[in-house]
């Protein structure tokens, strides 16, 4: 299932809907650029290509998304985007916690992911839910005028 509804519940990415914003590859991304600059928002064409790869997943709640992916034992949270006018609701933290138990659902043992290091609300989010700083990828994202943001890698057992 590529769409798995954060309360219960499965469908497809085409003919899915959620309150305002339809689950499609289009409204993905525009989701997307709403809330992000760095990195930079994906595509709607990146959306679909992970959503037909059969390993990744969405996540969806009223006003917000996680797409994540579990092989070999591992799991991976790919991006997680909450709409600005949603934001700070506990939107994001009930992904996260989805996230963390379709993980686990699909044989991972450990998770991962990537933040902005200066990403302060997303930090503190992925701390409250359990993870923990494993490494730093120093000057990995592009920011505003050619600088160099690091992210952060974040782990946690599952």
């Amino acid at each position: 299932c590529p769409v798995l509804f954060a309360r219960g519940g499965c469908g497809t990415f085409l003919r899915a809907a959620l309150g305002d914003l339809a689950v499609t590859p289009d409204a993905l991304a525009d989701l997307h650029a709403a809330v992000f600059r760095v990195p930079r928002p994906w595509s709607a064409a990146e959306f679909a290509a992970f959503l037909n790869d059969g390993v990744s997943f969405l996540l969806v709640e009223a006003g917000g998304v996680l797409l994540g992916r579990a092989v070999a034992g591992e799991a991976e949270l790919l991006t997680l985007a909450v709409a600005p006018d949603r934001q700070r609701s506990g939107i994001g933290g009930r992904l996260v916690a989805a996230f963390l138990a379709e993980a686990r659902a699909r044989g991972a043992v450990q998770a991962f992911l990537e933040v902005a290091a200066d990403n302060a609300a997303a930090i503190g989010l992925y701390r409250r839910a359990g993870f923990a700083e494993v490494g730093r990828r120093r000057g990995y994202y592009a920011g505003a005028n050619g600088a160099r943001i690091d992210a952060l890698v974040f782990a946690q057992g599952l």
